[in-house]
């Protein structure tokens, strides 16, 4: 069983910065992992992703230029840097693992975290 703790987030204002981390229970060296984020009253959405070894990576075009995902697996931990936020980017963002990038891409991960609050005021 893999569990994931978020933590890093908080109320910033539009324009500024944040960095979520994500830690695993696990060594992440074999898992894919990625972000999402849902906002009130909106589905869960994709925001970016991450292989395994780092060397790929994937983001949403609403965040493209503006967030950066990276990993540390000597640390189990993987990191969502997010510069230029805006008031829209207000959500709770989820990290989520699995074996199968795939299944990260497509938002079935098996393991997802509890969730860590993002609020920026305009």
């Amino acid at each position: 069983q893999v569990q994931l703790v978020e933590s890093g987030g908080g109320l910033v204002q539009a324009g500024g910065s944040l960095r979520l981390s994500c830690a695993a229970s696990v060594r992440t060296a074999s898992y894919a992992m990625g972000w999402f984020r849902q906002a009130p009253g909106k589905e869960r959405e994709f925001v970016a992703f991450i292989s395994w070894s780092g060397g790929y990576t994937v983001y949403a075009d609403s965040v493209k230029g503006r967030f950066t995902i990276s990993r540390d697996n000597a640390k189990n931990t993987v990191y969502l840097q997010m510069n230029s936020l805006k008031p829209e980017d207000t959500a709770v963002y989820y990290c989520a693992a699995d074996l199968g990038p795939a299944r990260v891409l497509a938002g079935t991960s098996d393991y997802w975290g509890q969730g860590t609050q993002v609020t920026v005021s305009s």
